[in-house]
């Protein structure tokens, strides 16, 4: 499944679960009921990824949490806060660099329109 794909998917699960929700859960319930929907519609992802911490080209005895990894390509992670959303973008930007993955989307569940609450980060290639 090609990635523009699997962030449509995305999308339009996390916007069934906020129309469902609304804003005002905890983060847990988001993500609890945004992979029970994936798990609906058949898509394949990974909750609480480890990635190893690479520096230098010396693997460290340290590692990073992903949220959610979709279809094995995009990294996703869930917050519903209304606080500024920088850490959680530069957190994204970090997961990018750590892997292989070319693109991350963050879902701000707390927007009360969950299409402004969402933000896709792509892999700086240059």
């Amino acid at each position: 499944m090609d990635r523009n794909k699997i962030n449509t998917i995305i999308l339009d699960t996390a916007i069934e679960v906020h129309n469902y929700l609304g804003p005002g859960m905890v983060e847990f319930v988001y993500r609890t009921c945004f992979c029970k929907e994936l798990s609906i519609r058949g898509v394949n992802f990974q909750r609480n990824v480890t990635v190893p911490v690479i520096y230098k080209n010396i693997e460290l005895d340290a590692e990073f949490k992903i949220d959610i990894l979709v279809e094995d390509e995009v990294i996703v992670e869930i917050i519903a806060e209304d606080s500024n959303l920088n850490a959680h973008e530069a957190r994204l930007h970090s997961a990018l660099k750590l892997t292989d993955k070319k693109v991350a989307v963050l879902l701000n569940f707390q927007s009360s329109r969950l299409i402004d609450g969402y933000k896709k980060i792509t892999k700086n290639l240059h």
